[in-house]
C-alpha cells in the first residue's frame, strides 16, 4: 500500500469512525437503558441547560482538551476532530431516529449501539491520528501521576457517572453492559481495522497509544 493510499484509508477510518461513534451513542440515548459514562454526564448537563446532548458533548470535549495543556499532552487531527464530529453525529442521529417505547425495540437498539460503538472505536483509533480528548486526559493523568491507566480511567469515569446521574443522566443495564463489553469489542475491531505499518520516513502518526486507554480497564 502506497503512502497516499495509506493516508486516504486512515482519513476515511478516522472520520467514518468518529461519525459512527456519535451515531452509536445516539442509539444508546434512544434506547434509554443506560449510557456510556461520559454521555451520562453529557445528558445530565443537557437536561440542566436545555442544550442538545451533542452540543454539550462538544463543549465538554473542548473543555477537556484545555486540560491537556498542564498535562503536556499534544493533540492530533483526530483529537480535534473528535470534539466536533462525535457531537454533531449524535445530534443528527437523534433527529432522525424516532423515539421508541417498546422494550422489544429498545433492547436491539441498545445492543446495536454498543456493538457499533466498539466498531467505531476500532476504526478511529486504528487510524492513529491521536486519541480523543477524554482518552488523552486519562493518558496524561497516567503520565503525570505515575498511577496506572486503569486506575485513572476508573476514577475519572466513576466521577463523571456520579455527577451525570445526579444531574439527571441515565444509568442502567446498558451502562453496565457497555462497561464490560467495550474493551473486548474494541480489541476485536482494532485488529480488524488495523492499518498496515508505514515505512520509515513516511507520514507521521500519533505518538501516543490510545489503545491502552481503551483496553487496559
Amino acid at each position: 500500500m502506497s503512502t497516499r493510499d495509506r493516508l486516504e484509508r486512515r482519513l476515511i477510518q478516522l472520520y467514518g469512525g468518529l461519525a459512527l461513534y456519535g451515531a452509536s451513542s445516539g442509539l444508546l440515548v434512544v434506547a434509554g437503558l443506560g449510557l456510556e459514562p461520559w454521555n451520562v454526564l453529557h445528558q445530565g448537563l443537557a437536561r440542566l441547560t436545555g442544550l442538545t446532548i451533542g452540543v454539550v458533548s462538544i463543549i465538554i470535549g473542548a473543555t477537556v482538551l484545555l486540560l491537556w495543556i498542564p498535562l503536556r499532552q499534544r493533540p492530533g487531527l483526530g483529537t480535534v476532530s473528535n470534539v466536533f464530529v462525535v457531537g454533531l453525529a449524535m445530534d443528527g442521529t437523534l433527529a432522525l431516529v424516532p423515539d421508541v417505547r417498546s422494550l422489544t425495540a429498545r433492547v436491539p437498539l441498545l445492543l446495536a449501539g454498543i456493538v457499533l460503538n466498539g466498531a467505531a472505536t476500532g476504526l478511529y483509533i486504528s487510524a492513529r491520528f491521536g486519541p480523543g480528548p477524554r482518552d488523552g486526559l486519562m493518558t496524561g493523568l497516567h503520565l503525570r501521576t505515575g498511577r496506572s491507566i486503569r486506575l485513572m480511567r476508573t476514577a475519572v469515569e466513576v466521577a463523571v457517572v456520579v455527577t451525570g446521574f445526579a444531574l439527571g443522566g441515565t444509568i442502567g443495564v446498558g451502562t453496565v453492559l457497555y462497561a464490560v463489553s467495550i474493551g473486548p469489542l474494541a480489541q476485536l475491531f482494532l485488529r480488524m481495522f488495523a492499518v498496515p505499518a508505514a515505512p520509515a520516513g513516511s507520514t507521521v502518526v500519533a505518538s501516543t497509544t490510545p489503545e491502552q486507554v481503551i483496553l487496559r480497564r
